[in-house]
């Protein structure tokens, strides 16, 4: 017999726990949401595998990347977040409560934020498993470039990031050494960067070859290539392997549910909105320029205040502005048309004894209620009968229009 699911209900659930979920649960925490957090591995995400931290602001010394996310939790568990170890294996995010499954429970919840982050494209060459992250294999040069000034490292691709990054790691680093796949003089990367990289007296190319194995003790010491041309083995001493083969984002369960890139990156705005209402991403997984641990927090931060924006605004509309029939005066407190107008409506409920009613919302820090009513000039007034906006006034809203629709 099937056992049945147990059913939760949160304001916000959070699927991902890295540096941008864990910030999102900080803020939604904070502002009293009922929140949880779902992260299949481990609290902190890719950034717990970075042993030194030097460019996130307020640790001059640096710090660890696990250091740094076992903050960031407590501070999450501090403000009221739950956390949850499981793995996500399907959402329905149609309609106002969007649900979540795991394998034991169902959640429901008003908000849903993506964090689910995503991973390195790995060579899946001999031993690497043993070798991943701080143990002589990165992905990251900006994370651990410091870690190997006067060391010599070894590159593995020739796109534009394993170039650029390649470039990158010659400023601390004794020698980069770039393994490509393809005959010599051709790169996957862009002719200008393809151009400085060849010039470049601290890189050193491999032409022709493919990672085949790595090897060390506690510490990657040696990488062995193949030398695609007769199958022969290349040795290759180095310090630390940088893999820029791809990054894969951990979007698969919301394809044909959210607007994603090509590569599967979820697309938002400014305001870390999907294309589904009530449902926000940040971090990693979103199609960005820069993916940092502070990129990711500023991320969480405005997914997590949009999330409280969203559901705040919800109550609103449905309690204060679709409750009653009335008209709704939708203003810009920084425009000065607007507050003329705003003397006029105070006038005609004073004159009509409240007949004529006003629910007034301004848009001056978030337009979240207009795009609701479908109001985009200012000032405005909406016409609301029997739970739903049935015109928009934009020009004349006159006592005399007004009583109309009355």
């Amino acid at each position: 017999m099937a056992r049945e699911k147990k059913v939760e209900e949160y304001d916000v659930v959070i699927i991902g726990g890295g540096a941008a979920g864990l910030t999102a649960g900080i803020y939604s925490g904070r502002a009293k949401l009922k929140t949880i957090l779902i992260e299949k591995s481990l609290v902190g995400g890719l950034a717990t595998y970075t042993n030194e931290i030097e460019n996130y602001p307020g640790f001059p010394e640096g710090t660890t990347g696990l250091g740094l996310m076992e903050l960031f939790q407590k501070q999450a568990k501090k403000f009221g977040v739950k956390f949850k170890g499981t793995d996500v294996k399907s959402v329905d995010l149609k309609g106002p409560i969007k649900t979540v499954e795991t394998f034991r429970t169902t959640y429901k919840a008003k908000t849903v934020i993506i964090a689910s982050g995503g991973r390195p494209r790995i060579t899946r060459a001999e031993n690497e498993e043993e070798f991943l992250f701080d143990k002589g294999i990165s992905f990251c040069a900006t994370c651990d470039a410091a870690a190997n000034t006067g060391k010599d490292v070894l590159v593995i691709g020739s796109g534009d990031a394993a170039v650029e990054e390649g470039m990158f790691l010659t400023k601390f680093a004794n020698k980069v050494i770039v393994s490509v796949m393809h005959e010599e003089g051709k790169m996957d990367c862009n002719e200008i960067a393809k151009a400085e990289a060849l010039e470049n007296p601290k890189m050193e190319f491999i032409w022709n070859t493919v990672c085949k194995r790595f090897e060390g003790e506690e510490h990657l010491t040696n990488v062995v290539l193949t030398d695609l041309r007769n199958g022969s083995e290349v040795n290759v001493p180095v310090d630390t392997c940088f893999e820029f083969i791809g990054y894969i984002p951990n979007t698969e369960i919301f394809k044909g549910i959210i607007d994603m890139t090509d590569r599967g990156y979820v697309l938002v705005n400014d305001k870390m909105e999907t294309n589904v209402e009530g449902v926000f991403s940040a971090g990693d997984v979103t199609e960005k320029f820069l993916k940092q641990v502070s990129t990711a927090v500023g991320d969480g931060a405005v997914a997590g205040y949009a999330a409280e924006r969203y559901i705040a605004e919800t109550e609103q509309y449905n309690s204060q502005i679709l409750a009653k029939n009335q008209f709704v005066y939708v203003y810009d407190a920084s425009c000065p048309n607007c507050q003329n107008k705003m003397l006029e409506i105070e006038a005609i409920e004073t004159k009509t004894e409240g007949k004529i009613s006003f629910c007034k919302v301004d848009v001056y820090k978030s337009k979240g209620l207009s795009d609701r009513m479908g109001v985009s000039v200012f000032p405005s007034v909406a016409v609301v009968k029997d739970g739903a906006i049935v015109d928009v006034l934009t020009e004349d809203f006159s006592q005399s229009v007004l009583e109309t629709y009355l």
